[in-house]
């Protein structure tokens, strides 16, 4: 990754903070075709964006210079087409290419920046905001804004279990670290299919028993059992963090371990059960049939909570779902009222399985291969799970994010 350089770049801090705030700008997207369809830059609103895949842009090869080159393309094919009264992103993969066509793009005295370290660094990307701060009880919202994926670190005291943890470990050890915290407890909602999990590698490096429900241990389509040191999650489980308890809730139908954690009767880690304006899909397998009644049941159990238990999802489709205080979470009455999902489940169970069975998306062959990893099936390397968790995550319904409407892709 170069480095930044001030006035020219944008690191992924400052893209994160420009598509939260709504800030307007234009992204130029020079990737190939095939890694442009897989995944975009998105925020709370739509982007305009345009891919014109860098290769084009050699054609002109009468210039030694790469950048006069760009700048002769782009003057021809593009001057005239790109907007002059806001800023134009170039990203590419790792932000090298960019560089240079942000470069040419300000040649052409447009107001052009690149973004620092490509879509690789923006996929990495993780931000942490406090969902409760005090003396007695900490809940940290850890997330990876590319992939709207969502984990959580909770602590009493010096004592920490977290919930859900995402591929790169090293940042809840670094908040350990900094704050004093012992992590004691590592927690899976589920056997994950979308991301790398986190948690056996957390586990290791902590000390702290991996938790996870014995039907993920087994993966659903080698059904082969799990090469992973984990422990047995049952419904009902009860954890104590000081003066705090976790309660196990088994909530199958996204996988059939699925399970929800609830935090002193208030809080709900719902993982892959409840999203903020969706519902999860039935995961991998090939038996939404059989899992859509099962699903039903256990949104129907969630269903009879308070209505002032704030929800905490494993994922969010969009920007769009923040709140004014920058956290993916809502109480769940609010979310009876406008969540669709939430909705069909109040209602009756066949109509509940047809609106499940016709909203299915196709899952992508690399979330086997996930799960495969997941389940310690198999090993790979950093650039290996890179690739393999390319674009964002598809937990929620087809119409979810096909439509428009709702949904946490």
């Amino acid at each position: 990754m170069a480095n930044q350089k001030e006035g020219t770049e944008w690191g992924v801090e400052a893209l994160h903070a420009r598509l939260e705030t709504g800030d307007e700008f234009f992204v130029f997207d020079v990737r190939n075709e095939d890694e442009f369809e897989a995944w975009q830059i998105e925020g709370r609103r739509p982007l305009p964006t345009v891919n014109v895949p860098y290769y084009e842009m050699l054609e002109v090869d009468e210039f030694d210079d790469v950048v006069d080159s760009f700048k002769a393309f782009l003057g021809q094919k593009w001057a005239e087409k790109l907007p002059r009264d806001k800023a134009i992103l170039a990203v590419c993969a790792k932000g090298d290419t960019s560089e240079f066509v942000a470069e040419a793009l300000r040649r052409l005295e447009f107001e052009a920046f690149n973004l620092a370290g490509g879509t690789a660094a923006w996929g990495d990307h993780y931000a942490i905001r406090p969902v409760v701060e005090s003396e007695e009880l900490t809940i940290l919202q850890v997330s990876r804004p590319a992939r709207g994926c969502l984990s959580y670190v909770v602590a009493s005291g010096e004592r920490v279990v977290v919930i859900d943890p995402l591929r790169h470990i090293d940042h809840y050890l670094e908040l350990a670290r900094e704050r004093g915290w012992k992590i004691e407890l590592v927690l899976d909602t589920h056997g994950h299919a979308d991301h790398i999990s986190g948690g056996p590698a957390l586990a290791a490096a902590t000390g702290a028993p991996y938790h996870l429900h014995p039907y993920d241990g087994i993966h659903p389509i080698d059904v082969l059992p799990a090469r992973i040191d984990y422990a047995y999650l049952r419904d009902g489980q009860t954890f104590e963090i000081g003066r705090h308890r976790v309660t196990a809730v088994h909530v199958p139908g996204h996988t059939l371990g699925n399970m929800a954690f609830l935090l002193d009767e208030r809080y709900l880690f719902t993982g892959d059960s409840i999203f903020i304006e969706s519902i999860s899909r039935p995961d991998l397998g090939g038996h939404g049939d059989t899992w859509a009644p099962i699903h039903f049941a256990s949104l129907r159990r969630l269903l009879e909570l308070p209505d002032d238990t704030l929800v905490m999802p494993g994922h969010f489709a969009s920007l769009a779902e923040e709140g004014d205080n920058g956290l993916f979470a809502a109480q769940l009455g609010g979310l009876r009222q406008r969540n669709g999902g939430l909705a069909m489940a109040a209602g009756g169970e066949e109509e509940f399985v047809a609106y499940i069975l016709a909203s299915l998306p196709k899952f992508p062959d690399e979330y086997i291969e996930i799960k495969r990893v997941n389940a310690g099936l198999v090993e790979v390397k950093e650039a290996k799970a890179s690739e393999l968790e390319l674009g964002k995550n598809i937990c929620a319904l087809a119409q979810a994010y096909g439509d428009g409407e709702s949904g946490a892709n």
